[in-house]
């Protein structure tokens, strides 16, 4: 973990003035992309953001260590989360009014000066998905790079644990894991600690054609192991996104991935 005197800047927390000077250093904007979604019986709703949030500021602080100025963004917490549609509480987006937006994010950071918006991101949906790499192209106008760390891509995932390189990863320990280390509040433990294993793949059941996670084996809304999870996992998991996000930006703005802080 990021050791908390390297805690990354907020752009929502500064006055505009304050976000002037900062413009002045060029840095990479993180914006954290969540989804207000089923996470099972034990988990909140916003688990995907919180989860995108500690990815970004870790990631930001990690930049800040290599030399690359960066600032996490107010969070976006609305995206397609069509799998969980029927459970009460999700909130879908359409996709292409996600893509028009983060596009829109992206002009506005290039007219003030920012190098870089890195999308910050572990919700997994795959029309979410298909609307953070539609970003790219309409934004090509914004005059700075998207970066786009897919998990659900090499190399990215390759690094996380072994529940989520199985698939069966929403809201099981993986998540839980994040979520225990961070919001531990948020978690409804005598409910998790109870709850038997899902090992049913999300990516082999996306790849049979199914839409919904009651369709995928998940009539709980999760799978893989919630009861598993535990903070210090969390915090691993974390170190590993926050990783992730900085290699991805250095390597899109050319610079060596790794160095202090890595």
């Amino acid at each position: 973990m990021i050791p908390e005197e390297r805690e990354a800047r907020q752009l929502g927390e500064m006055t505009w003035e304050e976000a002037r000077e900062l413009a002045r250093d060029r840095p990479v904007a993180v914006l954290p992309i969540g989804a207000v979604e089923a996470h099972g019986p034990h988990l909140p709703l916003a688990t995907d953001g919180v989860i995108a949030e500690a990815m970004a500021r870790d990631g930001a602080a990690r930049l800040a260590a290599r030399g690359v100025p960066a600032v996490v963004l107010p969070a976006l917490p609305y995206t397609a989360a069509g799998f969980a549609a029927a459970f009460p509480g999700t909130i879908s987006a359409t996709p292409a009014v996600v893509t028009a937006l983060v596009a829109d994010v992206a002009r506005s950071l290039g007219r003030h000066g920012f190098r870089a918006l890195a999308l910050a991101n572990a919700h997994l949906d795959p029309d979410h998905l298909a609307s953070l790499h539609a970003v790219g192209e309409a934004a090509a106008d914004a005059g700075i790079p998207i970066v786009f760390p897919d998990l659900t891509r090499k190399p990215w995932g390759s690094r996380l644990s072994e529940e989520f390189r199985s698939g069966a990863c929403h809201a099981g320990r993986f998540e839980g894991s994040v979520v225990l280390a961070v919001r531990p509040g948020w978690v409804r433990d005598e409910i998790r600690c109870g709850l038997p294993p899902v090992p049913r793949s999300l990516a082999a059941a996306i790849a049979e054609g199914k839409r919904t996670f009651e369709g995928a084996g998940g009539p709980r809304a999760y799978f893989g192991d919630p009861a598993a999870a535990t903070a210090e996992e969390g915090r691993e998991t974390i170190a590993a996104l926050g990783t992730i996000l900085a290699d991805a930006v250095m390597e899109a703005l050319g610079e060596t991935p790794g160095g202090a802080g890595s």
